[in-house]
């Protein structure tokens, strides 16, 4: 039995420069047996075959994609961020070669065209044209160009080379011509109209780099060596060498080589490059680190924990390279569009060469008309002319280039946008969906609230000071590795009230503790442990005790010698950005709900500090799922949910937009959409924004380049535009669509509450 046992291939395909070519390519792949999923990203050139053992290797997979029209790269078992780079800023290089190469010969030729139209006939022009044209047609880039048409026509998939080939060879052999008869010259707009083919190819890679250049800063950016303990010396070894559990040395100044825990020392690093937060985050022992990272101060000794792929900045570039490379629901209409548009068009340009040439006569008074505003029209030349001037117009204006980057432009620019503010969008379908979310779920722990106790409020009895009750207590509460004790023990470090030293320390299970420090005997717990204790002066503090507790706040009490001394208040207190948050969500017309396990009274306190609308509590986990369906049931499928915890997984999964706490458990954002790399709940308003920006820009290149070649192709056919602008127009048309997506850099920038990159 063959084995079916699945790898996967990356090809690298630098022409792959539109949706329209990417489909071509996997269309070609799907033709082939043992072939499984196929995955095209645009703006990395890869192409990722799932393939079984049994099916093509890497070499038949290389002859499909060329066969279809394409040069292939590279072929990786696995991908490469140092070669891809190398390989992008190869194919740059050949393409500005390209240009010089086909520039040069036609800026001579236009020079020379002038005279010979306007002034007076230049001996031996026709032959200093052919000459001069002659490299700029057949050689390097035009050469490139129609060997991809041949390919592509071969094997019937029709790509955007056919039409350039078609529109130059043809009116450069009827130049020739000339060399027989009196003949008007078509060879100066062959020489034309592929320079400006291989000006907008060069001018597409260039704004397309730029356009993701986010995914390729976070590629470069990491350390190439580390400092590593061996056998009791430091040594440098490679990056690529580590292994989980070395444990590396990361001095000030020095970028963090990989993921890891702290080990020894303390530090303020600087995480910019992985999250987009300007100011330095402290690290301790026990605190994890992330790779590429900057070390601003003090030694650390750090234990690696992950490396290679399974890095944090691994995992980032990984979301932003599928989010560049996914597929928008939109985008299918583009993709039926591209399929059927090369055949069409060449059926109307040669319908166009066939009823000029038949009923000329008809066809001139729009000539006549169109040549009183247009000086290319002319309604003097002869009929072949008038033919072949309307097929090529038709052929070079009606390339479907730009709307084949409506789609993936955008996307490249939103997704690094995205990338730079700490904000990954898994898919193109999140983007389009996110657009018209109506209710946004939150998780409570971990996400409205630090997910953590701390000390909020410390209320004395008459005729004790705060300071005193605060340091017996933690002085006991230090003892104790309960999460209320820890939260007390830190909150009077916070106030600067250190603990001392306690003895006979005893803890009666989730009722309080005790002991003794100095001369005082501590008790501290709920009411009924001290009541049992015969503790006196409770009643006075009850009205302050339920006011806290109606708060949702776990209150202990203090008594020292069997006098009640006040009480201590604790709770998962809420993010510092939590309010305003959820005011933008308002602002944007969401209905917010809090869905969360915690006890109703705890739940409420905090919806009311938020202000959240509506608020579903003591919901355990399979209960969130439930939870999602009945909101999708009330309010349609337009249910966002926010969560960070492995518990919270299924839900972020059953929503229609997933969205995961970056800071949260790793199950929980491989189950989302998006991932706030941040953890702050901001995000969610930046990515909502992002979204509708990007989904807009995409609606807006569809709606630009398919209306331009609807409008172009009856304009050109009629005879009223000539090659030449047509191939200018067509390349403008290209870079307009690149140039209105990046335009969403300056959109998002003046969202409201941004100033540059850093809240």
């Amino acid at each position: 039995m063959a084995d079916k046992t699945p790898r996967t291939i990356t090809l690298t395909v630098p022409g792959m420069g539109s949706d329209h070519c990417a489909g071509i390519v996997r269309t070609t792949l799907q033709r082939l047996d043992g072939v499984g999923e196929i995955e095209t990203n645009i703006a990395s050139h890869h192409v990722r075959v799932a393939a079984d053992e049994s099916g093509p290797d890497a070499e038949a997979l290389r002859r499909a994609v060329e066969g279809a029209g394409y040069d292939v790269a590279a072929v990786q078992a696995e991908e490469d961020a140092e070669a891809d780079a190398e390989i992008e800023e190869t194919y740059l290089s050949q393409a500005r070669q390209r240009l010089i190469i086909a520039a040069v010969p036609t800026t001579l030729i236009m020079l020379l065209m002038m005279p010979q139209m306007f002034w007076r006939p230049i001996p031996g022009y026709l032959l200093i044209v052919v000459a001069l044209a002659f490299p700029v047609v057949f050689l390097h880039g035009g050469a490139a160009t129609h060997r991809s048409a041949w390919r592509s026509l071969k094997n019937r998939t029709f790509n955007m080379d056919v039409l350039i080939s078609m529109g130059s060879l043809p009116p450069y052999l009827i130049g020739l011509v000339g060399f027989v008869t009196p003949m008007t010259s078509f060879v100066e707009m062959a020489a034309t109209i592929m320079t400006f083919h291989l000006l907008g190819r060069y001018l597409e890679a260039l704004a397309k780099g730029r356009a993701s250049q986010a995914i390729r800063r976070l590629l470069t950016l990491g350390a190439k060596t580390a400092r590593v303990e061996r056998d009791g010396e430091e040594v440098e070894v490679a990056v690529k060498e580590l292994a989980p559990g070395d444990i590396m040395i990361v001095r000030p100044g020095d970028q963090v080589p990989t993921d890891g825990e702290v080990l020894e020392g303390e530090s303020h690093l600087d995480e910019s490059l992985a999250t987009g937060e300007s100011i330095p985050v402290y690290k301790g022992p026990g605190d994890t680190v992330i790779g590429a990272t900057l070390n601003k101060e003090g030694r650390l000794r750090v234990k690696a924990t992950r490396v290679g792929g399974d890095t944090f900045l691994a995992q980032v570039v990984r979301l932003i390279d599928q989010a560049q490379g996914s597929r928008v629901p939109i985008q299918e209409f583009a993709d039926r569009m591209t399929g059927r548009f090369v055949p069409a068009v060449l059926a109307i340009s040669l319908a166009s060469l066939i009823v000029w040439a038949l009923f000329p006569d008809a066809l001139r008074p729009i000539l006549d008309w169109g040549a009183g505003f247009l000086p290319w029209v002319n309604p003097a030349a002869t009929t072949p002319v008038l033919a072949i001037l309307a097929a090529i117009a038709v052929l070079v204006i009606a390339c479907p280039c730009a709307l084949g980057l409506a789609t993936p432009t955008a996307l490249m620019v939103g997704s690094g946008i995205g990338a730079e503010r700490g904000i990954l969008i898994r898919s193109g379908e999140a983007i389009q969906t996110f657009k018209d979310i109506r209710v946004m779920v939150l998780d409570k722990t971990g996400t409205i609230t630090r997910g953590e106790p701390r000390l909020t409020e410390v209320v004395a009895a008459a005729g004790v000071e705060e300071a005193r009750l605060l340091r017996l207590a933690a002085s006991v509460e230090h003892a104790s590795e309960h999460p209320i004790a820890r939260a007390i023990v830190d909150g009077a470090r916070e106030r600067d009230v250190p603990p001392g030293e306690v003895s006979e320390f005893r803890s009666t299970g989730a009722r309080g503790v005790s002991g003794k420090v100095g001369d005082e005997t501590l008790l501290i717990g709920n009411r009924r442990l001290l009541e049992e204790h015969g503790v006196t002066g409770l009643d006075a503090l009850d009205d302050t005790m339920g006011e806290l507790e109606g708060k949702g706040r776990s209150v202990v009490i203090v008594a020292a010698d069997g006098q009640a001394l006040g009480l201590l208040a604790v709770a998962d207190t809420l993010k510092t950005e939590s309010v305003e948050a959820i005011r933008g969500m308002h602002a944007l017309g969401l209905h917010v709900v809090m869905v969360t396990g915690d006890n109703a009274r705890a739940a409420r306190a905090i919806a009311e500090e938020v202000g959240i609308d509506e608020v579903q509590a003591g919901v355990l986990p399979e209960g969130k799922v439930e939870a999602i369906r009945a909101l999708q049931a009330r309010y349609g499928n337009h249910v966002a949910m926010v969560g960070d915890g492995i518990n919270d997984a299924p839900a972020l999964t059953q929503a229609n937009v997933g969205i995961a706490i970056g800071a949260g458990a790793d199950v929980a954002i491989e189950a989302a959409d998006v991932t706030l790399v941040r953890g702050e709940l901001t995000g969610v308003v930046d990515a909502m924004h992002l979204s509708r920006a990007t989904f807009g820009k995409i609606v807006q290149n569809l709606v630009w380049a398919s209306g331009y070649n609807l409008a172009a192709i009856p304009i050109a056919a009629l005879g009223l535009l000539h090659p030449m602008l047509g191939v200018i127009a067509m390349t403008a048309s290209s870079l307009s669509v690149i140039g209105n997506s990046l335009l969403l850099k300056r959109r998002f920038a003046r969202l409201p509450g941004r100033e540059g990159g850093s809240r």
